[in-house]
Order: structure tokens, then sequence, then C-alpha cells
């Protein structure tokens, strides 16, 4: 088959990444077109939509303080719908709150006596949230590389409000429960939750990529899958052969290391989200509900449609329930096994919750452990024209990936060739 030319500028990916990488080049005048080998855009940033229900492909949040996302969104069009700031703990048959007394200061009163950690714990949260809110980026960037987990020891908490609620919470944050994250990421983020809201856009979460390709379409193919990459030519499975001035591999991971062998590969976390309709909310503020009992398979659960009504119709709750890694059981030997722990929560309610769906996201999120965040190649430009970008390039964040994809318009926009226009 001939080769055609696509486009001047080639964007294999159409996640936060690669949209945000053709934004900027189509900004400053440069054509490029999207490679996207699904059925849509948002890469792992999907929603479902069915008889009224919003399913996002795993749970996730969007933080109102990221840099990059006010850069690049229209926040008031995705209309964010604020979580609680703090979270119910379960542990010891009951729940207790945990709040930021910066925003709820009566109910962190209340609960400076609960024990999910001690008083001394509460005062030490405070202090870090004032020094970090004090640093600059740079600053932050510049700690000691070391483990979530060590510095949480180092900072003197005390093992219970390491394991009822930072374990719980980040473990959902980072997906991983051992807290090997660098401390670095862990103090970046833990910023932007004292700086901003925390919240779900009103019409779930695939409204951000959907912003983001708004007047890209005719610039967008879907079901566009690329097997292989040689310099500016890309082939399709199709048999199709593209060429372009500049390629840019704007996928997770894996999907670029099956693209170029020679790029290393962080490790993959998975994560598992059920979603269940239930006929009355079993909460009634829109808050986080942490597992701080360290057992069971839950590690946090929230009611989307409490924080964003759109997420269900108005006679129906729809709970979201999130399970670290990829249990080997299948999804409905799963599903029992969570409703279980969701009765002992609940108590006999549950039996009436319908269980609806069950994703399972195998490279959910790059791994960003000291070792790993200190190798993360800062190169955007590789050999033969061929530039990269996403979030195993950046913070794997939203920011991280929003950034990715703007410094690799940019790279681009300095190579011969290509000129931004004024």
């Amino acid at each position: 088959m001939n080769v055609r030319g696509g486009a001047p500028v080639l964007i294999i990916g159409a996640g936060l990444a690669g949209l945000c990488c053709a934004r900027h080049l189509t900004d400053h005048g440069v054509e490029c077109l999207v490679l996207e080998a699904s059925d849509g855009v948002g890469g792992r940033i999907r929603t479902d939509r069915s008889d009224g229900v919003l399913f996002d492909r795993g749970f996730q949040v969007l933080q109102s303080a990221y840099l990059e996302v006010q850069r690049m969104l229209d926040m008031p069009t995705l209309d964010l719908r604020p979580f609680y700031s703090g979270a119910l703990v379960r542990y010891g048959g009951r729940f207790h709150k945990v709040a930021d007394p910066w925003r709820q200061p009566w109910d962190a009163l209340a609960g400076l006596l609960s024990p999910i950690g001690t008083f001394r714990d509460k005062i030490k949260i405070g202090r870090l949230r004032s020094r970090l809110i004090g640093s600059t980026l740079e600053e932050i960037f510049r700690q000691p590389n070391i483990s979530l987990n060590e510095a949480l020891h180092a900072e003197d908490f005390s093992p219970s409000i390491i394991e009822r609620f930072f374990r719980p919470f980040f473990s959902g944050v980072f997906l991983e429960r051992s807290l090997e994250t660098s401390r670095r990421l862990f103090d970046f983020v833990f910023r932007m939750f004292a700086q901003g809201s925390t919240g779900l856009p009103a019409n779930g979460m695939a409204a951000i990529p959907e912003q983001l390709a708004a007047g890209l379409e005719p610039r967008i193919r879907t079901g566009a899958i690329v097997t292989s990459v040689d310099g500016t030519e890309v082939t399709l499975a199709s048999g199709e052969r593209l060429m372009g001035k500049a390629v840019v591999i704007a996928t997770d991971a894996p999907a670029a290391v099956r693209l170029m062998p020679e790029l290393r590969s962080p490790l993959s976390h998975s994560v598992v989200c059920l979603y269940f309709a239930v006929p009355q909310p079993p909460i009634e503020e829109p808050i986080l509900i942490l597992n701080g009992e360290d057992q069971g398979l839950i590690n946090n659960m929230c009611v989307p449609s409490q924080i964003a009504p759109n997420y269900a119709p108005s006679d129906t709750a729809l709970v979201s329930v999130t399970v670290l890694g990829n249990p080997t059981t299948d999804d409905r030997s799963l599903e029992q096994s969570v409703r279980r722990e969701l009765t002992d929560w609940f108590g006999t309610q549950v039996a009436q919750w319908r269980y609806l769906r069950c994703y399972r996201i195998a490279h959910a999120l790059p791994g960003q452990q000291p070792e790993m965040l200190e190798a993360i190649p800062q190169t955007i430009r590789l050999p033969n024209g061929l530039f990269i970008c996403g979030d195993h390039r950046e913070t794997a964040t939203i920011n991280g990936a929003m950034v990715s994809g703007r410094k690799a318009a940019e790279a681009i926009l300095e190579t011969d060739g290509f000129r931004a226009s004024p």
C-alpha cells in the first residue's frame, strides 16, 4: 500500500496528553492528525452512559488547583461538583469523620478525640499543610526522594493515623497499599488538595477530554490502531501507512513500549471499580468513605450521585466501590465478596443494592516509587522525528498528562520546519 501524507504532525493517542498536544499545535497554526485506537477520546478517562447512569471507568476525581487544568479547561462549563473536605473512615465497626479544619472547622473540632489518629497527629497535619502551601513547586520536588511510607514515619505520625487515614486515602490516589510512591509526588498532591476543591464534573469525568477535543474532531480518527512506527512513518492495523514530519507517541506506557521497545516501561498499578444502583443512598453527604480496618477488599467507596446528581436518575443512587489490584476471582465472585463487606458496613439494606458493572483497569496508573520518579526521562524529543508524552513522562496525575502534552507541542514548535504563529 502506498504511503500517504496524514498531516505534518501525527499524534498517536487521544488521551489527555495527546489532546493537549493537539490543542497547542493547532492554536499555533500547525496541522495535526490524532490517531486513537479505541472508539472515543479520553484514554483512561472515559465515562459510559446507560439508562441515565454515568459510569466513569474507574473512580477518578479532578483537582481544581492543578495549574494546567486552570490553563486548559473552562472550569465553569465543567461545573465541578466538590466532595466534602474530609472523609468518613470505617474503623472498629463505626464510621468516624476526618474533616479539614480550615474548611470544616466544627466537624474537625468534633473529631479531635476520634480514634483516627491522635490530637498531636491533627496538629502535625496542619503544620504539614502550612509548610507545603508555603513552598514553591520547585522546593517540593527538591525534597529528599524517599517513599511516602518513610516520610510519614520520619514526620513522626502515629501508627493509627498512618494505617487508618493516610494508607487508605493515598492508596486510593496512588493505587498501591504499601505507600512506596515518592514523597515528592505526595507533597505535590497534598498541596493540591489543600489549595483547591476536589470533585466530579457534573456530566462525568469524560467531560474533561471531550472539552479538550471540541473543535479538534476533524483531526481525530478513532478506531485507528497503530501497529508500528518507523521514524515519521506510521502503519495502521488496516495496512494504511501515513507519513508526517513529526510523530508524537501519546499513549499509556505499555502501548508506548510496544511501539518503541527501547523505552523503559514503569510499573503499572491496577484497580477494579464496581458500581451498584441503590434505592436510597447509604450516606447523605458528598463524602469519600475509607476502609481504615486494614482488612477486606474494599479500599474506598463513595456515592457519585450525591456529589453530582447527573450521575443517576432522581429515583436512584449510584454507589462506586474501589478495589486495589486485580483479584483473580471472576466478576461475580468479586461482587459477592464486596457485597458481604458492604453488608457489614451498612446492614441488610445492601441486599437491595443492584449490581451494575465492574471495570478492571490493568494499567490504571504508572508507578512512581522514588527510583522510578528519579528515572523518568525528561527527554521529549526522540531520534528520527519522534516525540513522546504521557503521564508516565511527568507526574502520574491529570495535571502531569496535560503538562506533558504541552511540552511535546512546544518541543515540536521549536523544531526546524515548524513555525509558531505570532
